[in-house]
């Protein structure tokens, strides 16, 4: 890539560190769309060794660009997204995928692609991490930050887009017991 598209690029790019999620971190601030993506892609590097047969490489790539569309859209919790923000989001995120150099414009587009049609298992490896990142993230937030619904949501989240591997369940698994224990240290159980 030319240094100029490059440039260009990551001024883009930028924009997801100042993008707060809904949740908060241990220290008490809204985390940022850009750190969710770091923390799921060292997710994905660390887990690398339980998926042999898996291309970690390509799941590393999803990981890093899943949330550019919020880019241009800011972040929506998962519990208040709309179709037609998720509408909103792919357009806005493909047009400017469109403006990129080749190879990466149609490299991430075929990411994109493969993500959202959930068939492959790099697509569900990054999923389940997706999820999963969100959940441990709140459990690590003060409780006091959690909205009301997010007692079940936490137990919940996720664990249908674990299924597909004994990994990614016992993991799911061991994340719900965290959030259990969590809400029972905090007398919320």
């Amino acid at each position: 890539m030319k240094p100029e598209n490059l440039l260009e690029a990551l001024h883009v790019a930028e924009k997801l560190k100042d993008t707060t999620r809904h949740c908060y971190t241990s220290g008490g601030r809204h985390e940022s769309v850009a750190e969710h993506s770091w923390r799921m892609t060292l997710m994905a590097y660390w887990v690398s060794d339980e998926f042999p047969e898996v291309d970690m490489d390509k799941v590393i790539r999803m990981c890093l660009i899943h949330d550019l569309g919020e880019c241009f859209t800011g972040d929506i919790p998962a519990f208040d997204k709309t179709d037609a923000d998720e509408t909103t989001e792919e357009r806005l995120l493909y047009g400017w995928v469109a403006t990129l150099p080749e190879p990466f414009r149609t490299d991430m587009r075929a990411l994109y692609e493969e993500m959202a049609a959930l068939q492959t298992p790099e697509a569900r490896v990054y999923k389940a991490l997706d999820k999963m990142e969100a959940v441990v993230q709140h459990n690590e937030s003060d409780i006091s930050t959690w909205e009301p619904h997010e007692y079940a949501l936490n137990m919940t989240y996720g664990v249908e887009q674990a299924q597909f591997s004994a990994y990614m369940r016992e993991l799911r698994e061991a994340i719900r017991q965290e959030t259990l224990d969590k809400m029972e240290r905090e007398g919320k159980a």
